[in-house]
């Protein structure tokens, strides 16, 4: 009589969950008749179903794409409009404004603390009347699709615990990117692309904060949800290409027998990053013929170029980063995030703020009008944020101001998915530094690009050494009134 053997280093539980898994998810298989979806692999299966439930209700965006400015833009300079500052210039923040706010260590020797007005005009735009910075002509050509919040504040005062609070919704590291929790409650709509992809901008400022890959990392989910980084010179993909560049069958079959080896041994001992193994194996496998066809330009016309400009042509440049966003929302990826470096700017806001400005100006609005015409921005999500804001009292010589970090106060933009369009949420007071209606924090920001998707955000959660996360902790509300 034959006995079933479980080895040793597998307890009852392991046993009793790992056999209900395979159970259910053959019968799911066989349900979906694995084809249509791509693979009889359950494993990519399950990879593409995302959580079962996710959605929680009818999502207005399928996808996100979310470009996020490193080192926090001037909510001053570009987009909080504050004509009494023109009477304030150069005098002395007060006290009961400024009250017992926690400062850098830049400003914190600081004797005065000496207003700065905008140097430059805001103008109306649309049918809307929003009001923009003169540094951002292209993106009031679209100011009647965007929803800018200007009422956004956080606890973070430094840059890597503000990123890292924006990118998880924890200050410390170690969470799961915003991109890594899509991807394990979504799933996947392409079986040939990853379904998170991070875009690098080449950064033309001399100084810059530092990416780390943990900014889209998957933090204590399987290492098959976080983000895979493009880069924008050699190989988009690093070890992409098969050195030994054999025949696809030869590699189809050695793949097949790594999966093979690699099921076993995940038998054995249950651990879940062998699945993942498989599945990022098999991905690449499908990559090596869908990213050359996504990074080729040729096919896409002139009157392309005429929308993005011409800088769109190089590689690494923000206008080429936004097409590609556009051509990897159009096969199916999930959550798209375009960094772009270098809006720390502690000196010489004069000369700094414009070329970041304009480097980002005209590509980010490009995105939005193509999206539109091809039907695409209802159901997608874009988001133009930073970590923070800057202060509006100069730091260092008001002759050559900077501006310091503020997490009291700032500004961001939303359009599409399901996002209310030539709308401004929340204000701030006259001194552009304190918030006197409709606070918006990060944990609230969350909840609502979740909400976007069809995502409760108190219901998606993922069980780690005995407590059930989320990407908004115990926090966050969704904030109604920007919801179309």
């Amino acid at each position: 009589m034959n006995t079933l053997t479980i080895p040793p280093h597998l307890d009852r539980r392991r046993f009793l969950e790992q056999a209900s898994r395979g159970i259910s998810s053959v019968a799911l298989a066989g349900l979906l008749n694995g084809s249509a979806i791509g693979s009889t692999d359950t494993g990519e299966i399950s990879n593409r179903l995302g959580v079962q439930g996710v959605p929680h209700f009818p999502p207005k965006a399928k996808r996100v794409i979310y470009m996020l400015q490193s080192g926090a833009p001037s909510q001053v300079d570009l987009f909080d409009h504050k004509p009494s500052l023109a009477k304030l210039h150069l005098s002395e923040l007060p006290d009961s404004v400024r009250k017992t706010q926690r400062l850098t260590g830049m400003t914190a020797g600081q004797k005065t603390f000496p207003i700065i007005q905008s140097p430059w005009k805001f103008n109306q735009h649309g049918e809307s009347g929003m009001m923009l910075s003169e540094l951002l002509p292209e993106l009031g050509s679209v100011a009647d699709e965007i929803c800018l919040v200007k009422s956004m504040h956080t606890e973070a005062i430094n840059h890597d615990p503000a990123i890292t609070f924006f990118q998880s919704g924890n200050q410390q590291p170690g969470r799961p990117s915003v991109g890594a929790w899509l991807s394990y409650g979504l799933g996947s709509e392409t079986e040939n692309l990853p379904a998170f992809v991070v875009l690098l901008t080449a950064n033309s400022f001399y100084q810059a904060q530092p990416l780390y890959d943990r900014l889209w990392g998957s933090g204590f989910l399987p290492s098959k949800y976080q983000g895979v980084k493009f880069r924008s010179t050699g190989d988009p993909v690093l070890y992409l290409k098969d050195p030994l560049d054999s025949p696809e069958p030869v590699r189809r079959s050695r793949l097949d027998r790594l999966a093979k080896l690699n099921r076993i041994r995940s038998s054995e001992i249950g651990d879940p990053e062998i699945e993942s193994r498989i599945s990022q194996y098999e991905m690449a496998f499908r990559m090596q013929t869908s990213v050359p066809d996504l990074t080729n330009l040729a096919d896409e016309p002139e009157s392309t170029f005429q929308l993005y400009g011409e800088e769109a042509k190089t590689p690494g440049s923000h206008a080429a980063n936004c097409l590609l966003a556009r051509r990897l929302a159009e096969r199916g990826v999930r959550f798209i995030q375009i960094f772009h470096r270098g809006w720390d700017h502690h000196s010489n806001v004069k000369t700094h703020l414009p070329t970041l400005a304009k480097e980002t100006d005209r590509g980010s609005a490009a995105l939005v009008k193509d999206l539109k015409q091809r039907g695409m921005l209802e159901d997608t999500l874009i988001i133009w944020a930073g970590e923070f804001g800057r202060t509006v009292y100069s730091q260092g010589n008001p002759n050559n101001f900077g501006r310091d970090h503020h997490p009291r106060c700032f500004s961001i933009w939303m359009a599409g998915g399901g996002i209310k369009s030539g709308h401004s949420h929340g204000e701030t007071d006259d001194f552009c530094y304190n918030i006197v209606r409709d606070p918006v924090h990060v944990h609230d920001f969350h909840a609502t690009m979740l909400h976007c998707l069809g995502i409760d955000h108190e219901q998606l959660t993922y069980r780690f050494q005995g407590r059930d996360y989320r990407l908004t902790d115990v926090h966050g509300n969704v904030v109604k009134d920007i919801l179309a």
